[in-house]
């Protein structure tokens, strides 16, 4: 899959609807008082850029090294000590994670005090397959409910969950639940 996205960077990098939005001044907010930060499957960099714009020491990881990684690595397989970052911040991508429980899981150990998770939410059969046909590294979307199991199962107490439009849809789409995507997860270790 890393070539595939080795191919995407510089979409990724100068894309405006990647580059800007409600979601990374979230992102930025939830991290208020932290020192270091993790940004994992960073693409284009942009968690990376904002929060070091905030005063953050940031080490950012991708799979893919032509998205300019600091560290090349999956989000299930961290090389970073336990509690080695104060945040640790994963922005739409873990869609694409084939096994989203153990990178959850990686994160709340590296996470010293906090994981914050963007991702777009599940809105039903026919959208996973529309994304599967535009994008062919899409995995799955989850619901609201899962992303709750998925972050409690990995010892995370939820602080906060923020549903947010999802900026450049041409067409509002809602989960089961009639919430809109994505939905952004504050957690503490």
């Amino acid at each position: 899959m890393s070539s595939v996205w080795n191919e995407r960077a510089e979409a990724y990098r100068t894309s405006e609807a990647h580059r800007e939005g409600a979601d990374l001044d979230l992102l930025v907010e939830w991290a208020l008082g932290a020192r270091t930060a993790l940004d994992v499957a960073t693409g284009g960099g942009h968690v990376a850029r904002r929060l070091r714009e905030a005063g953050l020491e940031v080490v950012s990881c991708d799979p893919a090294p032509g998205m300019g990684p600091d560290v090349v690595c999956r989000a299930e397989d961290l090389p970073f000590a336990d509690g080695s970052f104060d945040v640790v911040a994963c922005r739409v991508a873990a869609h694409h994670f084939e096994d989203v429980a153990a990178a959850v899981s990686e994160m709340a150990r590296v996470a010293h005090r906090r994981v914050l998770v963007v991702d777009n939410l599940y809105a039903g059969e026919a959208a996973e397959e529309a994304d599967r046909l535009r994008d062919p590294t899409h995995l799955r979307n989850y619901t609201e409910p899962e992303w709750r199991a998925l972050l409690a199962g990995s010892g995370l107490a939820i602080e906060q969950v923020a549903v947010l439009d999802k900026p450049g849809a041409r067409a509002r789409r809602r989960n089961e639940s009639g919430s809109f995507w994505p939905t952004a997860s504050r957690v503490r270790r």
